[in-house]
């Protein structure tokens, strides 16, 4: 199967949803035209499609070796990723005085769409690289800045985020990496960091490490964790490279489910040589920004993983003969009917479609509000800084758990088939199963969103995502042929405040109801979501055809919103019943009677 950027399906999102020309007066939108966005889509899809897919397969099949402490990507992946950095795709979005592009976080994703589906492992080497230069960018000193940003910004240099340790994942209080003075304003970096993503490989000359460590004498806890640069190769002051760093290195790779071409490394700091980025015991806020930038990333991940093996899976549903349709055969010179004029077929692969088409608009709009963060308009940059508070947890998971849902139904659609190594089914379902485990698993992301993003400055930004719902649903309401979408919205929303409700008169009072209704809670604020991004693209298909458009695309795309309102919507008031159970049945049974 041959992967093929969905194109059409994000310019209709970018131009006729979300209207990007109508932005052309904030801050790095002046040179952004519906025009040049298109352009730069079609060149993408290009590169994903010719130079990343055809090394999907590969990487799984060969993954990455590690000898003495060095590794190799696998078979072509390195003269790939080369092709890459010098097409000038990593800079897309960097900043332009480090020699980026400059282009608004929501062309980024959506070239990142096209990477992450061609190759997930193959898009972690540029990802991690702009979470870290994003990091470094947010707290490092000029002189940090001017030396490492540059070369990030191209994706000559790699970077990674260093968190987690052998007895600490989510809970980094626990660390025990330590960061002793070296009286020369740098310290020595001890400690060891696992599943530390794209940690070493042959593809770039130098890796920029971030390492969370604390300094000898800190308080205990989160409140006493740096963040430090660790190169693993100096840079000299002319910005030539110097000596290796000694004490930095990979003692070894991870043997993963999936993801086998990006190389996953257990890191081993012996008095390697680091200094501080910010400011002492601060690291935790510091590393946010990259946590924050990766979250996104995951949850573009997991939907674009979905989107491959939805494809994948269509391909096969049209090709594969078997059985005769329950209305008569529709091939009658064939031996049987292709499998898609079986009503379950078509369940699995509109549930897959609605899923996928939701998503991809959910992922851009959210990218928008990160531009927007940055408006000239006070109240518009306090809107979307609040929304990206609130809507970074339900993005990583809600799509992440449906973007592992789509592949399992696209495995379910290649039957028997999907479960061998002959069809890529069986990769797509390993990967995506990682994207809802890193970057905060998604019970950590349901648990941040009702405890902390909620109540955030008075639970500002949860009442103005009502508000703007309820102004969309007055000003659509009373058009006739979108109405299933807007009623289906508005029975959404009133869901989703019931359920805030609930949380806030049953959370306080006893913590474990909001932990018990945590993942219900997201899911519904998902439904919701998904709900409103398919209003608006059910709005924008049908003004095409009212203006006498015959493109098939509209009829379909309104098509496919039908089924998501009518048949995935609904799961919003069992999540609804569940939440509303307490935490009663979770906790009183014994731990020893499990």
């Amino acid at each position: 199967m041959a992967y093929k950027a969905p194109v059409r399906d994000l310019t209709f999102i970018l131009n006729e949803v979300l209207e990007i020309d109508r932005y052309s007066n904030q801050p790095g939108f002046a040179d952004v035209s519906s025009e040049l966005v298109g352009q730069i889509l079609e060149e993408g899809a290009k590169f994903a499609e010719e130079v990343i897919a055809p090394l999907n397969r590969v990487g799984d099949q060969e993954g990455c070796k590690w000898v003495d402490g060095k590794v190799t990507g696998p078979t072509g992946w390195k003269e790939a990723y080369k092709a890459m950095v010098e097409a000038g795709w990593p800079a897309l979005s960097a900043l332009p005085e480090h020699g980026g592009q400059g282009m608004p976080s929501v062309v980024a994703m959506a070239f990142g769409q096209f990477t992450a589906a061609a190759s997930a492992a193959f898009s972690m080497y540029p990802g991690l690289t702009a979470g870290a230069y994003w990091g470094l960018n947010a707290n490092g000193s000029p002189e940090q800045k001017a030396m490492y940003l540059p070369k990030m910004a191209t994706g000559e240099w790699g970077g990674t985020m260093n968190l987690t340790e052998p007895q600490c994942g989510t809970d980094l209080g626990l660390i025990r990496t330590k960061a002793v003075p070296n009286g020369d304003g740098s310290y020595s970096i001890t400690g060891q960091k696992i599943w530390i993503s794209s940690g070493e490989h042959d593809f770039t000359d130098n890796i920029i490490h971030l390492v969370l460590a604390r300094i000898e004498g800190a308080p205990a806890g989160i409140k006493g964790i740096s963040l430090f640069v660790v190169p693993k190769v100096f840079v000299n002051e002319d910005g030539s490279l110097g000596e290796r760093n000694a004490g930095a290195g990979c003692a070894g790779l991870e043997h993963k489910m999936g993801i086998h071409g990006n190389a996953t490394c257990v890191m081993a700091y012996e008095n390697a040589k680091g200094w501080l980025v910010g400011t002492e015991n601060k690291g935790m806020a510091a590393m946010f920004v990259m946590m924050n930038e990766a979250r996104l990333g995951t949850g573009l991940q997991g939907l674009s993983i979905g989107s491959a093996a939805y494809q994948a899976a269509v391909e096969f549903a049209r090709e594969r003969l078997q059985g005769r349709s329950l209305t008569g055969p529709k091939n009658p010179d064939g031996p049987a009917d292709s499998i898609m004029v079986h009503p379950d077929v078509r369940r699995m692969l509109l549930e897959a479609k609605a899923f996928v088409e939701g998503g991809q608009a959910f992922t851009l709009w959210t990218a928008l509000q990160a531009d927007l963060q940055h408006s000239n308009d006070e109240a518009e940059a306090q809107k979307a800084h609040d929304y990206m508070g609130l809507i970074t947890p339900v993005l990583k998971a809600y799509l992440t758990d449906k973007g592992f849902h789509v592949a399992s139904l696209a495995m379910q659609v290649h039957g028997g088939s999907g479960y061998t190594e002959h069809f890529p089914a069986s990769q797509y379902l390993r990967d995506a199963r990682i994207t809802m485990i890193y970057e905060g698993a998604n019970g950590i992301q349901a648990l941040d969103l009702v405890g902390r993003k909620l109540p955030a400055n008075g639970g500002r930004a949860i009442m103005t995502w009502f508000a703007e719902i309820d102004a969309f649903t007055a000003e659509h309401g009373g058009d006739e042929t979108v109405k299933p979408f807007i009623d289906g919205l508005a029975d959404a929303k009133k869901k989703l405040q019931e359920a805030t409700m609930w949380l806030m008169q049953n959370g306080m009072q006893n913590p474990d109801n909001a932990g018990a209704a945590s993942t219900d809670y997201l899911h519904i604020f998902g439904l919701t979501a998904l709900a409103y991004m398919w209003s608006q693209m059910a709005i924008a298909a049908q003004k095409q055809i009212d203006a006498g458009s015959t493109d098939p695309f509209y009829a379909n795309k309104i098509a496919t919103g039908r089924y998501f309102v009518e048949r995935i919507l609904p799961d919003a008031g069992a999540h609804l019943a569940k939440l509303k159970t307490g935490a009663d049945v979770l906790m009183a049974m014994p731990a020893e009677a499990f």
